[in-house]
């Protein structure tokens, strides 16, 4: 059988990509800067403006817009310029006509059809990202979300580690722990800083699959 097709627009270094992948799709991503490291095909393109040409082609579309000035920490390090990507990409997608889903960091404003954080998944870091998924997509299920009864360690990660915390994936992580605590074993640090853990994907591209499959049926 075909794999259906799916556009991974601000791509970064491909986490959410590894993600569907796995749930079954084929992935194509998109970044404005080169990424040697993304595990599929790959072009360097503006993420608008490749969606409105090319974004029919595909089955479904993710989109992760800069997270940047949505991130509290843009109170301490400035604004990064590119807040108004979040809204511009969901009319771009609204136009564009496949199945979308639209993800960024839990303080940013936008409908959230589910938060998703690394304790439903088993991961030793908590990430909270939200999703908006497309409305004509009804989610089967979310997952509970546990409390967060393990400590997190942002300093002397290795031993935190050893030691049986959670890690921070921030700032100068590095490859290893940060890998580990994400899934991810082919992003250096600064990649692992920005990631969306594949397993969050993996959740919700195996529910987009089925939908499509249901769909076609």
């Amino acid at each position: 059988m075909t794999r259906p097709r799916l556009l991974d627009l601000f791509s970064g270094a491909g986490g959410a990509a590894r993600g569907y992948h796995d749930a079954g799709f084929d992935v194509v991503g998109v970044d404005n800067r080169p990424m040697p490291r993304y595990p599929y095909e790959h072009h360097v393109a503006d993420a608008l403006e490749y969606l409105a040409e090319h974004g029919h082609e595909y089955d479904a579309i993710h989109a992760s817009p800069p997270c940047q000035d949505h991130s509290p920490l843009s109170a301490l390090v400035g604004k990064h310029g590119t807040g108004w990507l979040l809204d511009a990409t969901r009319t771009a997608l609204q136009a564009a006509g496949p199945l979308y889903v639209i993800e960024n960091v839990a303080a940013a404003d936008m409908p959230a059809t589910m938060t998703l954080c690394g304790s439903m998944f088993g991961l030793r870091t908590y990430r909270h990202r939200k999703f908006e998924i497309d409305p004509r997509l009804v989610l089967v299920s979310v997952p509970s979300h546990p409390k967060h009864r393990i400590l997190t360690s942002t300093k002397r990660r290795r031993i935190c580690w050893d030691a049986g915390l959670n890690i921070s994936v921030t700032g100068d992580i590095g490859s290893t722990i940060g890998g580990l605590a994400l899934g991810i074993d082919w992003m250096n640090g600064k990649e692992l800083s920005q990631a969306v853990p594949p397993a969050y994907t993996k959740f919700v591209g195996e529910q987009l699959l089925t939908h499509l499959t249901e769909s076609a049926a």
